[in-house]
Parts: structure tokens; sequence; C-alpha cells
């Protein structure tokens, strides 16, 4: 069983960061471009969801995790 599901920087940090980014910036734009930057953001958390998955955490949960610690923390910390 899982004994510890902290959240630490590392592999795919910076992807989230990224993706944040780009779901916060899709939100300004109208149109059809918002939909392919948001698609964008989307695919750039494939990389930590396959780390959670190749490690045995759940994905789901630990990608929930990762995206409210940066949105708590923003950009350049």
């Amino acid at each position: 069983s899982l004994q510890n599901d902290s959240v630490v920087a590392g592999g795919g940090a910076i992807e989230m960061e990224l993706s944040k980014y780009l779901r916060d910036y899709s939100r300004t734009i109208p149109g059809k471009q918002q939909l392919l930057i948001g698609a964008y953001a989307k695919a750039l958390e494939i990389i930590p969801r396959q780390l959670c998955d190749n490690a045995g955490f759940d994905a789901t949960n630990i990608l929930n995790k990762l995206r409210a610690k940066h949105a708590q923390v923003g950009p350049g910390a």
C-alpha cells in the first residue's frame, strides 16, 4: 500500500506550470484559439500523469494536488 503520497518538486513540475499558465491564458481569449490552447495545456499534463501511473500512484489524486500547489505558489516561485 501507499505509504507516502506527498507532492514534491521534480519530474513533471515544469509541464504542470506550463499547463497552468496556458489554461489561465486561454481564458482570456475568445473563439477556437481558446479551445486549442486549452487542449495543449491538457496535453502537457500527460507527462506527470504517466509518471504517476508508472510509480503506482493514483494519477487523478496526485494531479489534483499538483494543480492546487501550482495555483497556490504561482509562477516563478
